[in-house]
């Protein structure tokens, strides 16, 4: 780790991070959370939220996946989508829901340096962020896709609008 330039877990809780967070909304599958943790954990993410149905540590098939980042990312977890939401706007947080509506915009179009916090709500697997949620989202962000199927898989639609995110506020 050293050569690699690593930090520890405990030096990772300890510095500063980016100022988002994500919000698991409903995601049934334990592989993609663990991801979504080693996602988080990659790109300096301050919070991670796990709601309703969202599996949470510790559990073999996250750990398998987390590879660890389940030991370094912050995380809480609540029976509803809602609850987190209202928790974040009240915190100050712009709610943004990566889903594709008729009201969304382009992920190019987004200016993350303009918000002071950011929460990123990402949807379950098959139907996306729950109908309950949508309405506490201040906007959606859609990916731009050019194939047949117009979705990906929730962890890398994470990554891309995590590391679209980063790159604003680190300019990178």
């Amino acid at each position: 780790m050293e050569e690699l330039h690593r930090v520890t877990p405990e030096q990772f809780r300890l510095q500063a991070k980016f100022p988002i967070v994500v919000v698991l909304d409903n995601i049934r599958s334990m592989n993609n959370v663990g991801s979504v943790f080693r996602t988080c954990d990659a790109l300096n993410v301050s919070h991670l939220w796990l709601c309703g149905i969202t599996a949470r540590p510790p559990q073999k098939e996250i750990s398998k996946t987390a590879l660890g980042a389940t030991d370094s990312v912050t995380w809480s977890y609540v029976e509803d989508t809602v609850t987190a939401l209202k928790k974040l706007k009240e915190e100050g947080y712009v709610v943004m829901a990566v889903e594709q509506t008729d009201a969304s915009k382009m992920l190019q179009t987004i200016d993350f340096c303009s918000y002071e916090k950011v929460a990123l709500v990402m949807g379950n697997e098959v139907f996306g962020v729950s109908d309950d949620a949508l309405p506490f989202c201040d906007l959606a962000v859609e990916i731009p896709q050019f194939g047949t199927k117009h979705s990906m898989n929730v962890t890398i639609a994470t990554g891309i609008v995590l590391w679209e995110a980063v790159r604003q506020l680190g300019r990178l």
